[in-house]
């Protein structure tokens, strides 16, 4: 069912494989009728994570990405807006002949095809991947879900024997006396039966441990080894996950499923999330969405820099609307992420006018950049009504560039994905970043408006990285660490490989925390 931990089990699986030398990629599968996640609500939907390619998809695929250390593009998220606009336009064009089109088969050949399109597509050093995840999201027996699980259905007899294997993720509840609940996984199993699939392995969700006994009686009733019923409790961090997988015995019974040889453990990755903690800092984020769930990857590249500075990182989520203004001064470091509209817009300010002020380290994301750039321009460079053309009148120094005007709908419209930033000589982000030129994902449709850049540097700020016209960083000399992107750095963050300005960050806090 939904948001019971597929999108981790999948990653975890794909950690599992990836660390016995298989390549491996993945596929989401989303049943909602949306084309992509871009204009959904993040504060019901989650993060829209964005990809490379300038897809807006599903949080999962940012799981994905840092637990398999792959970069993926829009194929790998399927919606079921993607899957019936294809149909229908081949329909249009007259390709199906004059057929009468169904759901099956003109709906689940798509689908497969669609499943080994983004299997095939090759890593950038023309590797194909060994292993293709699938997790199609929902809840078993959801009318949106059945023509997804119809296609992976079919898919078993169209694929050679050993190349399928079907992982069921499935709730299991404590009742009042603490004994685990098997009915409600029973229920599940004879429901996916009855659209002919049938589980090889279950991953039992639980916030303890399955015991032997319990796995007995899921095994017996759901028809199935007990070895391939895998206990997945919950866990202090994400990425302890697939550790404990391995501790169940998941690989055995995977490899074997697929067919694959036995491979020696690499245990680098393992031994960079489980790093030690030797000094503790508090960052408060300044939010106005207030739901954790939209801002997964900067927790995640925060946890990333941490664990590379054996700095264990505490959240202070703080809702921009209500938030103490007195309190700030008492983290170590101020966040302003990203987001759009007005609301919550002058609490954010006020946080980031603190941030300069008092020398805290501040680290502005997309809006949180535009925001620094606001602030800056009201109380130092003397543009007193400054604000953006997002939020209604006054002087834009933050606007529509000519080149994005005349935009007719909002799906796909901003600016989106990977773009090259040149980075000036003898800034804080050359020395973040160690290069003259970088490559990092981006998501927003205002720019800081070319006409007032002069009079922003005049008065002291420094836009440090740029691509063409458009400001990508800026920055604050003199300041311990003052630093904001247009660009999300979080959406190439990695527990191996965090991202420069979040490590830049996190140093800042704990120097700061050291001299309070």
């Amino acid at each position: 069912m939904s948001g019971l931990g597929k999108g981790i089990t999948a990653a975890s699986v794909g950690r599992i494989l990836k660390n016995r030398g298989y390549w491996v990629t993945a596929v989401k599968i989303d049943p909602y009728l949306n084309i992509d996640a871009g204009t959904m609500n993040p504060a019901q939907h989650g993060e829209v994570f964005v990809l490379k390619d300038g897809g807006e998809v599903d949080l999962d695929l940012g799981n994905y990405e840092r637990f398999l250390d792959i970069e993926l593009t829009s194929p790998h998220n399927i919606t079921t807006g993607k899957v019936y606009r294809s149909v229908i336009e081949k329909e249009r064009r007259g390709d199906f002949l004059g057929e009468t089109v169904q759901i099956i088969p003109h709906i689940t050949d798509r689908i497969k095809w669609c499943i080994k399109n983004a299997a095939e597509e090759p890593f950038p050093n023309g590797t194909t991947a060994d292993v293709c995840l699938v997790e199609v999201g929902g809840t078993v027996g959801d009318i949106e879900s059945m023509p997804f699980l119809e296609a992976i259905r079919q898919m078993r007899g169209e694929l050679p024997p050993h190349d399928y294997v079907l992982i069921h993720v499935t709730l299991i509840p404590e009742d009042t006396m603490g004994d685990l609940k098997t009915k409600p996984t029973q229920h599940s199993v004879k429901a996916l039966r009855e659209l002919g699939l049938h589980a090889d392995i279950i991953v039992g969700r639980s916030e303890h441990p399955i015991s032997a006994n319990t796995k007995r009686k899921i095994s017996a009733f759901c028809d199935l080894p007990q070895n391939a019923v895998i206990s997945a409790a919950t866990v202090p961090d994400i990425y302890e996950v697939p550790m404990e997988m391995e501790k169940e015995g998941l690989a055995d019974v995977l490899t074997a499923h697929l067919g694959l040889g036995k491979k020696e453990i690499d245990t680098a990755w393992y031994r960079v999330v489980t790093k030690e903690y030797t000094n503790r800092i508090t960052v408060a984020i300044v939010t106005k969405y207030g739901i954790e769930d939209v801002y997964i990857s900067i927790k995640e590249a925060l946890k990333h820099a941490g664990r590379a500075l054996s700095t264990e990182v505490k959240i202070a989520w703080l809702d921009a609307e209500r938030y103490e203004r007195s309190q700030l001064a008492d983290y170590d470091g101020i966040l302003i992420p990203g987001g759009f509209g007005k609301r919550g817009i002058e609490g954010k300010i006020e946080a980031i006018k603190l941030a300069r002020e008092k020398k805290i380290p501040f680290l502005g994301l997309c809006l949180g950049f535009q925001l620094a750039t606001i602030e800056y321009a009201r109380n130092k460079a003397g543009i007193a009504d400054a604000t953006s053309e997002e939020f209604g009148e006054g002087t834009h120094v933050i606007a529509i560039l000519p080149e994005q005007e005349g935009l007719t709908h909002l799906g796909g419209t901003m600016r989106l994905g990977d773009y090259v930033a040149d980075i000036r000589d003898g800034t804080s982000a050359r020395n973040l970043y160690g290069k003259e030129s970088i490559v990092e994902r981006h998501r927003h449709r205002f720019e800081v408006n070319p006409k007032y850049i002069p009079d922003l540097e005049s008065a002291g700020l420094v836009f440090s990285a740029t691509n063409k016209n458009r400001m990508e960083c800026l920055e604050l000399p003199g300041h311990p660490f003052f630093f904001a992107t247009q660009f999300h750095p979080e959406f190439k963050s990695r527990p191996t490989n965090p991202s420069p300005p979040y490590l830049g960050f996190v140093e800042a806090c704990r120097m700061n925390k050291r001299t309070k």
